[in-house]
């Protein structure tokens, strides 16, 4: 039997990986639907490739281009609610979308009772209250496409659930910068953090990782994943049971310990394309191989704990998630404002924790009993960084 598969996001990083996983075997995959916000080019050459049964555009000012350019025969949706749409057309749904975009597609996705393979981790962390009562529409299933989370997710059900589980461990590469100071940390470029040591990834995420906000989020979204308020999908730990450990090889990409000692691991040569395979194939194994290891060339794991002061957006996440209600949506929205203004020139490597934290002194306590609340309280963290940005404090202490 085919899976139909639709791709939100196709034209980043993780979309163009998840095609390459479905082409492996079109035996048992096939592309049912492609979306992007404004790529047209990029969307065109893809459909023109796999022939999907749907495209789907954000920007309906480029709608007329996607026409002329698009094979006949492909259907077309476009305007805000056109990436979410797609979920309808397939059985397992891919959401690659950069930052707090994703949302709609994860929503619509679970609610359908339909597969989501979530590479977007701002929309859990953002507004995890929301998505975890979606998570319970029969049929819905949430499979991790992150390294570490699927790393987890695999870890945890090779354990089974008679095993109670004591701590999380995630792993991170270290970024660029792994080993320098924070005083040396004051002039990086943008060409800098740009330049990862062991993953090719997107703009934002690149940052974020030599920040460590993206293992900030991660642990977020794994204590949404599989930390108590997971009801019936949870572990029985909390965030502080969760812990951040750099390994610069990015060989693990997570472990697991256990009550009785031990701690499971899952190990591969970085390849984003195995946990699209492992999220597409649930519950069984993709049988092309992604990111196997040469055990006769590899040399050394080594683990060490990470710097919190030179890299202090990582203690702004945990006190994010240790508040809970909407200041984890306050806390992505002010890092996806501050990478890009980051990425744009407008302020140094330095600034983004510092935007962050002050928008942060500013979040007032309001619960995520709603979509409504996370979308005014993404909207007013923007609001606010974006004023930070322009009159940036020079000596805001640092967290």
């Amino acid at each position: 039997m085919t899976t139909t598969v639709a791709v939100a996001g196709s034209t980043g990083s993780i979309g163009t990986q998840a095609l390459e996983v479905v082409a492996a075997r079109p035996d048992r995959y096939r592309i049912a639907a492609l979306a992007t916000g404004s790529r047209v080019d990029d969307l065109i050459a893809q459909a023109t490739e796999v022939r999907p049964d749907v495209v789907a555009l954000a920007d309906e000012s480029r709608l007329g281009e996607l026409r002329d350019g698009l094979p006949a025969g492909i259907g077309i949706l476009s305007g805000p609610t056109a990436l979410a749409d797609i979920v309808e057309t397939a059985d397992v749904t891919v959401n690659g979308v950069v930052g707090f975009a994703g949302l709609p597609v994860t929503l619509a996705c679970l609610s359908a009772g339909r597969r989501l393979a979530l590479a977007n981790k701002e929309s859990l962390i953002a507004a995890g209250p929301v998505v975890q009562r979606v998570r319970s529409t029969p049929g819905a299933e949430l499979v991790p496409v992150d390294s570490e989370h699927g790393a987890i997710h695999q870890c945890l059900r090779a354990a089974g659930r008679d095993r109670i589980v004591a701590a999380i461990q995630l792993t991170a590469s270290g970024g660029p910068f792994r080993g320098r100071t924070a005083e040396e940390l004051v002039a990086v470029t943008v060409d800098e953090a740009l330049a990862h040591p062991t993953w090719s990834m997107g703009p934002k995420i690149t940052v974020d990782s030599s920040t460590l906000m993206n293992k900030g989020l991660e642990v977020i979204e794994a204590n949404e994943l599989f930390g108590t308020p997971a009801g019936d999908a949870g572990y029985g730990i909390g965030i502080d049971d969760i812990e951040v450990v750099v390994h610069p090889q990015s060989i693990v990409h997570s472990m697991v310990t256990y009550a009785d000692g031990s701690t499971m691991a899952q190990l591969s040569q970085p390849d984003m394309r195995l946990p699209i395979a492992y999220a597409l194939a649930h519950p069984d194994r993709f049988d092309v191989a992604y990111g196997r290891i040469d055990w006769s060339a590899l040399g050394r794991l080594d683990f060490e704990p990470p710097d919190r002061e030179a890299f202090p957006c990582l203690d702004l996440a945990f006190e994010a998630g240790r508040s809970g209600g909407t200041a984890p949506a306050w806390l992505s929205a002010a890092n996806e404002v501050a990478v890009a203004a980051f990425l744009d020139g407008r302020i140094g490597w330095v600034d983004i924790a510092a935007v962050i934290a002050g928008t942060m002194d500013a979040w007032d306590g309001t619960p995520a009993d709603s979509l409504d609340a996370v979308l005014e309280g993404d909207d007013r963290a923007r609001r606010y960084a974006e004023r930070t940005v322009a009159a940036p404090v020079p000596d805001r202490p640092r967290r």
